[in-house]
């Protein structure tokens, strides 16, 4: 009875989503699945055309993810004053097509088209602010073989930086309303422009690429253009099972870390592990990597030398397929003072008058997460709730640290 209300709740906020957002909302389709609005929100509606005989396209569709969250923060600065505030953000809300042509060829474009600064101090802007991704991919082993391998593909254009277990996952599929903030260091939510290549042959996964380390305009073009130094990434993945998946990420930066760097640090390594045993599940990633040294553009002393990080998190279903717990543990150290950095949000978002947070920075920071998340259609439309404690250590302040209790709940639905 609950999820039978709480889905009908939800149709009725998915119809009114639209007009709240300043557009009208869609009018009514009668669908072949008889009213099951699950079924069709899985069952990609937004495909225009599929014909694998077509010589010319043989795919097109649209995709799309909308996400909202409220947040309330409550915390303690580094001279021990407390603070609190509260947010309400429209997460992502996104538009991108597929396709498939030429037999051998695929082409995926993302647009953003919300930008919600009001959590700092900026605004809250609808329509086009970006390009997320934007990518060519050519199937050379369909098109020549594929070797040794069982698949081969190489891709050209701006894509999503992938390092670390959370990276690799995509926002509607995360079991956490926010990436751990060492996961978020090395990721950096970049979109780099560059050439790559994805190979699998049996139970391994091989991918490499280079980056243009630098962007240009405020990386807000189709491509964000290739001038500067170079990105060196390398991956490996190895399923030791169908519960158990292993992966090792790398990456060298031989930029100068300049202020349009893509990343903002010099080498960066995960060893990462993702055990599913169907009513629960672990995954662990172990994160290591440089700052860089001197004569690395705009980058502090105190910010300087090496990082590593530690993120475990079990996972059990509580209730069917529908109620899952989540519970995360990330560390994040540094041999500098200012080495690493809580995520923006929402402590950061603290770190003004009378509050002061040394801009988020420490040497030193742990993040416990307890999190539910009730799923109404699989990933493709769930609520999330959850409440993280964090205590980062800085050189700065009578306490030397500061904390923070973040209580969050999100709305997550794509097609």
């Amino acid at each position: 009875m609950i999820r039978a209300v709480t889905r009908a709740s939800l149709t009725a906020l998915f119809a009114a989503a639209p007009a709240a957002a300043g557009t009208p909302a869609p009018s009514a389709v009668s669908a072949p699945n008889h009213g099951d609005w699950c079924a069709w929100l899985k069952g990609k509606p937004g495909t225009l055309h599929k014909d694998p005989d077509n010589p010319w396209l043989q795919e097109f569709l649209i995709e799309g993810r909308y996400q909202y969250q409220i947040a309330y923060l409550d915390g303690t600065d580094i001279n021990g004053n407390d603070f609190h505030s509260t947010f309400d953000e429209h997460r992502r809300f996104r538009l991108g097509t597929r396709a498939k042509f030429l037999n051998y060829f695929g082409l995926k474009t993302i647009l953003n088209l919300v930008n919600d600064e009001r959590r700092g101090p900026g605004g809250l802007d609808w329509g086009y602010h970006d390009f997320d991704e934007a990518m060519l991919t050519f199937d050379v082993g369909k098109a020549f073989g594929t070797g040794p391998f069982d698949s081969l593909v190489v891709n050209f254009g701006r894509g999503k930086f992938l390092l670390s277990h959370e990276a690799r996952a995509s926002s509607t599929r995360l079991f956490t309303l926010e990436r751990s903030a060492i996961s978020n260091k090395v990721y950096a939510s970049a979109r780099p422009t560059g050439f790559s290549v994805d190979a699998k042959s049996g139970a391994w996964q091989f991918s490499a690429a280079i980056y243009s380390a630098g962007r240009v305009g405020g990386d807000t073009g189709f491509l964000s253009g290739w001038h500067g130094d170079q990105i060196y990434w390398g991956s490996v993945g190895y399923d030791v099972s169908d519960q158990l998946k292993l992966r090792f990420d790398a990456v060298y930066n031989e930029s100068t870390f300049g202020a349009d760097s893509v990343l903002p640090y010099r080498w960066a390594t995960s060893l990462n592990a993702d055990y599913d045993a169907g009513r629960w599940g672990i995954i662990g990633d172990m994160i290591l990597g440089d700052n860089g040294g001197a004569g690395q553009g705009n980058v502090a002393s105190s910010r300087r030398g090496g990082f590593h990080g530690l993120v475990i998190m079990p996972h059990v279903w509580l209730a069917g397929d529908w109620l899952q717990g989540v519970f995360q543990y990330q560390y994040g150290g540094s041999s500098a003072a200012n080495g690493v950095r809580v995520n923006s949000r929402y402590s950061r978002a603290g770190d003004n008058a009378p509050a002061q947070l040394n801009s988020g920075r420490g040497d030193s920071h742990h993040s416990f997460y307890l999190g539910l998340n009730h799923y109404l259609c699989g990933h493709n439309a769930k609520i999330q709730a959850g409440v993280e404690y964090q205590v980062m250590n800085t050189p700065v302040g009578s306490r030397g640290k500061f904390d923070t209790t973040t209580y969050q709940l999100g709305l997550r639905t794509f097609f």
